[in-house]
């Protein structure tokens, strides 16, 4: 287990990352009131500690003894002083050091109860163990003490981590000792801050406080505690509509303007499957039946962004900049695998409270993730607990779970600007901001470098290669200003520029798409954090291919403009061939060279990029090196080198009116990029300009335009600025899809020019028609569908 842990890194582990084994120690209450409590501290003793695995077979045997080891080596340099407990971690100006030092005091308890640890029942590590507690509760965690620096150190850091140990040592700690404990966390945390669903209270951060709570009420036999943390629960289950929570679309927003499905979300998908398995069985079990949409958001909030085991970085805020903690002695990577090892955990752990057949597809989810994460085995992975790798390694063993196969499905998720793309052989995610969502987030040092993440970053995953992309240093190596797929400025900017908590959002309400739930036509208004850059950018998602173009690029910062085409991580070695119009390019890192358009390049090991579009591309081979304190100030300072093939559009200082247009194709060979790039026919480029940008692709049925404004395109036309997809099925019949991702309109008219026998199906808020040789549909005000597709089904004429 690492030293030191970042507060989300934590609660992941000690929360998301355990897992609930069998049932309840008790399936009613009975007894006296003792024997409840006693009866659920069991079960949170089961919980945080886990079962079902043989602490001599692996990985557990070598995970004790580890813990074993790490904790006597805290035993051996605890050095009690006036403003510190350990040397290296001193409280007197900030909290996090004393949170810190209390999740050293709950490791070494969980050493001293697990077997196997070499410490197991050890009374020298009992004694330093109350000596530590004692000496934090004297010095800085007390009933007395006026808190300091970030709230969350003393709400719910140090809190969870001490009532954990009140829990595991509760028969060695005397009655003073909690009565103390209790206090202090009741100063802390009173039954106020549950008061109010509203600031640092809401989605993940409440549910937190109610383990808090709950904990708290269970430690000293309080019902009134328990039930107060239940009933705080309540507020968490329904669907919102704006700041933190769960959206109707399978969002999940924390921090007001952040996409945290990944962090946040993971962390309150945990910590429900705490409290549930806590409560359940109990006179405080949670009946409420809003609870019902967390279990349905497992598929459609947190399957979306799974695969093959990583959790994508597009909806983890802060959370990719962490890396390497500087003062972690193990220099154990925290990365996209090891978030989404977490919520294959969280879903397991929340899976002994659903439904049966929930629980059957979330365990055949579960182990199709696990068996096909080649990079970074959840077995071998150091960050999750005993009992997280106890459940991850049971559902894999099980004989009677297939495992499920990765979708093939587009989800779009409007209410925090994103977008997965998922076929046979790959998947993609797509990040933009506007007013409602920010460019990224920054705080407490962390994440400082992020300004562009949200100007059209496109990451893509191979099924068999590239799942590494991401995880392999890349955040501290990459070029911040040539993330894959963005438009940016080059203007250089200062770290954490715009402010934290998501502060930079954009002042634009055109971003979103729409999808018929395989193929998608999304847009993005762009406009560049701290510069004057402006764009219209548009993906249309289809089966081998993502269409990208950009149109109306302008600047006046005296600054160069780029459109990435991809970034590629070649890793610390990588010389894979880049092939440009048939010809192999050198490998020399440094080398650099200009391409006319149209054209088309392969880069081998990953796939094949087509540029339709008359513009000038370049190619750039570098060897980047960075640290990882670079962009999180709690850091690692060792540097990291990792080698880059970039493909980008120079659209030159202060450009007006650039654009581009290019497809990427996941996985395609040489032979295949080459003959796409000669198929002429095959893309049709509708428009992609001001007005509008759209294409067509007769052999898929397939036409999609983002209206920027009023405007006929192609076979389509638009009242208003909207999001048009059309498919044309194979059986005679076709599905339109619009959508107002400005969320403003009260009225829009859509016509496809497209001769049309009959309306089979329409959305509720529509009035379809056929007249003539099209289809017109009428639309009422689309402002309360929060930028989701409405569909209209035909039968061709």
């Amino acid at each position: 287990m690492a030293d030191v842990w970042n507060r989300r890194a934590f609660l992941a582990a000690a929360g998301a990352g355990v897992v609930l084994l069998g049932t309840p120690a008790f399936q009613a209450v009975a007894g006296t009131v003792t024997s409840v409590h006693e009866a659920m501290r069991t079960v949170w003793k089961g919980l945080i500690l886990g079962s079902r695995f043989s602490p001599t077979a692996e990985p557990f045997r070598t995970r004790l003894a580890a813990l074993g080891t790490q904790a006597g080596q805290w035993q051996a340099s605890m050095a009690p002083t006036s403003g510190s407990l350990w040397p290296d971690q001193v409280f007197t100006t900030d909290p996090e050091w004393m949170a810190q030092s209390y999740y050293r005091l709950r490791t070494m308890a969980e050493a001293h109860v697990r077997p196997g640890t070499g410490l197991t029942g050890d009374p020298g590590l009992l004694t330093a163990l109350l000596t530590g507690l004692d000496h934090m509760h004297a010095q800085v965690y007390n009933a007395s003490r006026t808190r300091y620096g970030n709230w969350w150190c003393w709400q719910i850091g140090a809190p969870q981590a001490l009532l954990d140990i009140c829990v595991l040592l509760h028969d060695r700690l005397p009655a003073a000792r909690l009565a103390d404990y209790c206090a202090a966390v009741d100063h802390f945390v009173p039954d106020s801050v549950v008061a109010s669903y509203s600031g640092t209270s809401t989605g993940a951060n409440r549910v937190d406080l109610c383990r808090v709570l709950a904990l708290r009420g269970v430690v000293a036999g309080e019902d009134a505690k328990i039930a107060l943390a239940r009933d705080a629960l309540s507020p968490v289950f329904p669907f919102v509509t704006t700041g933190d929570g769960l959206y109707r679309d399978g969002s999940f927003i924390q921090h007001s303007y952040v996409a945290y499905t990944g962090s946040y979300g993971s962390v309150m998908l945990g910590g429900l499957g705490m409290l549930f398995g806590l409560l359940k069985g109990t006179a405080w079990e949670v009946t409420d039946p809003g609870s019902q949409i967390v279990f349905d958001a497992v598929e459609h909030a947190w399957a979306p962004f799974l695969f093959n085991g990583l959790m994508m970085d597009a909806v983890s805020g802060r959370a990719p900049s962490r890396g390497v903690q500087v003062a972690d002695p193990l220099q154990v990577q925290m990365d996209d695998h090891t978030r989404g090892h977490a919520v294959l955990a969280a879903i397991l752990l929340l899976s002994e409270g659903a439904s049966s057949a929930e629980r059957a597809r979330w365990r055949a989810l579960v182990k199709g993730w696990a068996a096909r994460d080649y990079y970074s085995a959840p077995l071998s992975d150091t960050t999750q607990t005993l009992s997280a790798l106890a459940r991850i390694s049971e559902v894999s063993a099980d004989a009677s779970v297939t495992a499920a196969a990765e979708p093939v499905a587009h989800r779009l998720f409007p209410s925090m600007d994103r977008a997965t793309h998922r076929r046979p052989a790959w998947a993609a995610s797509l990040s933009m901001a506007s007013k409602r969502i920010t460019h990224y987030e920054t705080g407490n040092g962390e994440n400082l470098r992020g300004w562009h993440t949200g100007s059209g970053m496109l990451c893509w995953w191979g099924s068999g290669y590239g799942n590494g992309q991401y995880s392999d240093a890349f955040w501290p190596t990459v070029d911040p200003y040539r993330l894959p797929g963005i438009t940016a400025s080059r203007k250089a900017l200062a770290d954490g520029a715009g402010g934290d908590w998501g502060a930079s959002r954009p002042d634009v309400t055109w971003v979103g798409g729409t999808t018929d739930g395989e193929f998608a036509s999304v847009g993005q208004h762009l406009k560049g954090l701290g510069s004057t850059l402006t764009a219209r950018k548009s993906w249309f998602f289809l089966d081998d291919t993502v269409v990208c173009l950009g149109a109306g690029i302008s600047a006046s910062d005296g600054t160069a403009v780029d459109s990435v085409i991809d970034n590629r991580n070649l890793g610390a070695a990588g010389a894979h061939a880049l092939t440009v119009g048939g010809a192999l390019q050198p490998t020399t890192p440094g080398w650099t060279a200009s391409f006319s358009g149209p054209g088309w390049a392969h880069l081998a090991g990953f796939g094949g990029y087509v540029m339709s579009g008359s513009g000038t591309f370049r190619a750039l081979r570098e060897a980047r090196t960075g640290k990882w304190s670079d962009i999180n100030r709690s850091a690692s300072t060792a540097p990291l080198t990792r080698r880059y093939l970039t493909l980008w559009y120079d659209h030159g200082t202060d450009p007006t009116d650039a654009g581009y247009v290019h497809q990427l194709l996941p996985g395609a060979s040489a032979a295949q990029t080459s003959a796409r790039a000669a198929a002429a026919g095959w893309l049709t480029v509708l428009a992609n300009g001001p007005a509008a940008q759209g294409v067509s692709v007769g052999s898929l049925g397939f036409t999609g335009v983002n209206f920027w404004q009023a405007a006929t395109v192609g076979p389509l036309q638009a009242s208003a600025p909207c999001s048009v997809t059309v498919r044309e099925r194979g059986d005679g019949t076709a599905v339109v899809c619009v959508s107002d991702p400005t969320r403003t309109l009260t009225a829009l008219t859509v016509v496809w020019n497209r001769p049309v026998a009959q309306v089979l199906s329409r959305a509720a808020s529509v009035v379809a028609a056929t007249g003539g040789t099209g289809l017109r549909i009428d639309f009422g005000s689309l402002t309360s569908l929060e930028g989701a597709s409405q569909e209209v089904v035909v039968r061709l004429g």
